[in-house]
C-alpha cells in the first residue's frame, strides 16, 4: 500500500524476453527496475548526476532485501513507489513497491541502505544541508513539496 510520503518513481511494462523458464518476469528484470527507481528517488531528494559529477558523490548500496509477492507475466504493466524510511548522517534506507497497474496488487518489494560516497576517498561522507533537508520532508510525509 503507497503511503503518504511515498513517490511515483518508475513505470514500464513485462517484454517476453524478460521472462525465465517457469514463464514470469526473471528476478533480475525487478532488480533492474528497482535500480531505475531508485535514481528517480535520488534525484527527487537532489542528488542528480549533476549533483554527483560536481560534488564527485555518489552512493553505493550497502544492502537490500527483496520479497517477491506475486508473479509477472508479458505484457503486464507495472509501476513503482518509493518511500524514505530512515536518514542518518552517511546513509539512508528506502522501500521500493512494485504493483501490477492493472489489478492493483502489489508484488514485490525491496528495502535498501545506501551510503553517501566521497568518488575520489572511496568512502562514506555526510549529506550536504540541503539534501538532508529535502529528507527529513520526505520523512514527515511532504514528499510532494520536495
Amino acid at each position: 500500500m503507497t503511503t503518504d510520503t511515498a513517490i511515483e518513481t518508475c513505470r514500464g511494462v513485462v517484454y517476453p524476453w524478460q521472462l525465465d523458464h517457469m514463464d514470469h518476469m526473471n528476478v533480475q528484470f525487478y532488480t533492474a527496475r528497482f535500480d531505475e527507481a531508485t535514481w528517480h528517488l535520488f534525484a527527487a531528494l537532489g542528488m542528480t548526476t549533476g549533483y554527483f559529477k560536481t560534488n564527485r558523490r555518489g552512493m553505493a548500496a550497502l544492502e537490500q532485501r527483496t520479497l517477491y509477492k506475486k508473479e509477472l507475466h508479458a505484457g503486464a504493466l507495472i509501476r513503482i513507489t518509493s518511500e524514505l524510511l530512515e536518514m542518518k548522517p552517511k546513509t539512508i534506507r528506502f522501500v521500493h513497491r512494485m504493483y501490477d497497474t492493472e489489478t492493483g496488487a502489489e508484488v514485490a518489494t525491496t528495502e535498501l541502505v545506501g551510503a553517501h560516497i566521497d568518488t575520489d576517498a572511496r568512502k562514506a561522507v555526510p549529506f550536504p544541508g540541503d539534501i538532508v533537508s529535502r529528507q527529513r520532508s520526505f520523512i514527515d510525509g511532504h514528499a510532494g513539496s520536495a
